[in-house]
């Protein structure tokens, strides 16, 4: 890559990744100098943190959130012959992780305010074999979960949140994943803090947390960093057969450095947002997310929803977006729609096909500026006949 190159892709880093630069590049570099660069004592820094941080008792640092999902229906011991309530509208590693514990995803609809499950579309595709229902905070709007867990409850079935965009979210005046039975966690690029890569799951369950640690080092009853701290030899045993699912101590360096900027973060990509949709009132035909009653999203991602009788489809609006210069992006998937589940089966599902066909995320990132937000609204005005 020549100089220029560099360079501009330098410049494109702050819009890539959130408020990634000098700190955290420093973190990274005392981690690798401190010779100990695998799952070891920043891991465990970070997993306090951000417990501490979400209200949860326990954090489970893994490789990724789509690993932390699967960890959280091992701990529930689900398997062949269960089912899991799943939203369709999500992105795939959501049933994908039910379809790694053998048992079956069972896809319900959503609301179109919110794009998240709500009690009565659970209950509409509920069943005697469903065991756990999986709730995703989507793009980073909060799923109303005191009414989940309280049906789920009575119900008697597991409720796990799916926060993979969740931090920095509330419920209730406190954060997403707060109280939680099982809550699982993305630091993905495109997340609001990220580690490069990496998950975690939190709960305040201490028999699970102590399962699930073991769990992501192969079953080991002793991790490594505790075999290498001992002054004495440990031989470690083998419990249960396990996974290779760590985080890096230069992953949790990084994040520990995300965490500590997490509400300035927040606060911009809620004023950018606020801004949008000031905007966006006096475009006739679109819809952006809005905040739900029951608490306040984070804005991880901006989509807003077409009328159906939008003078352009969501696809040809995506092609005017890019023509001008601007990076939309498609907006929600539907996982029933997608070859991997081709004749898996599922009910009705109006909402999350509308919201899947007639939804784009527009560009929102922390260095954005007002002039960028007006070229991006003049389009979609443009667009409406406005």
């Amino acid at each position: 890559m020549s100089a220029p190159d560099t360079a501009a892709a330098a410049a494109r880093i702050p819009v890539m990744v959130p408020w990634l630069g000098e700190e955290e590049a420093q973190a990274a570099a005392d981690a690798v100098l401190s010779g100990w660069v695998a799952q070891g004592p920043r891991v465990a820094e970070f997993e306090r943190a951000f417990a501490e941080r979400v209200g949860a008792e326990h954090g489970i640092a893994v490789s990724s959130c789509t690993t932390a999902l699967h960890l959280a229906l091992v701990a529930l011991d689900l398997g062949p012959g269960d089912e899991v309530v799943v939203p369709s509208l999500s992105f795939i590693a959501t049933a994908n992780a039910v379809r790694h514990v053998g048992a079956r995803p069972v896809f319900a609809d959503v609301e179109e305010a919110t794009g998240n499950l709500t009690p009565a579309t659970v209950d509409a595709v509920r069943t005697p074999r469903t065991k756990a229902v999986v709730a995703v905070h989507q793009g980073g709007v909060p799923a109303d979960v005191h009414a989940l867990r309280a049906a789920c409850a009575e119900w008697d079935v597991a409720l796990v949140e799916d926060a993979a965009c969740g931090i920095g979210a509330t419920v209730g005046g406190k954060s997403v994943g707060h109280g939680a039975l099982l809550a699982a966690w993305s630091f993905h690029p495109r997340k609001v803090i990220t580690t490069g890569e990496g998950g975690m799951v939190t709960t305040d369950d201490a028999r699970w947390a102590e399962r699930l640690r073991r769990l992501r080092e192969h079953g080991m009853n002793v991790s490594a960093a505790q075999r290498h701290a001992s002054s004495t030899p440990i031989v470690e045993s083998y419990l249960e057969v396990g996974y290779n699912y760590r985080m890096t101590d230069i992953q949790a360096a990084v994040g520990l450095v995300q965490l500590g900027r997490l509400d300035e973060i927040v606060a911009r990509r809620r004023s950018l947002a606020a801004r949008y949709a000031e905007l966006l009132a006096a475009v006739p035909g679109v819809r952006p997310v809005r905040d739900p009653a029951h608490g306040q999203g984070n804005f991880q991602s901006y989509w807003v929803l077409l009328a159906e009788d939008f003078p352009v489809g969501r696809d040809e609006l995506l092609g005017v977006l890019s023509g001008a210069g601007i990076s939309a992006r498609r907006g929600i998937m539907a996982s029933h729609l997608e070859p991997a589940y081709e004749g898996h089966g599922a009910a009705a599902l109006p909402v999350t096909e509308r919201i899947s066909r007639d939804s784009l995320i527009l560009p929102l990132f922390h260095t954005m500026t007002a002039a960028q937000q007006d070229r991006v609204v003049a389009v979609l005005r443009e667009q409406a006949g406005g």
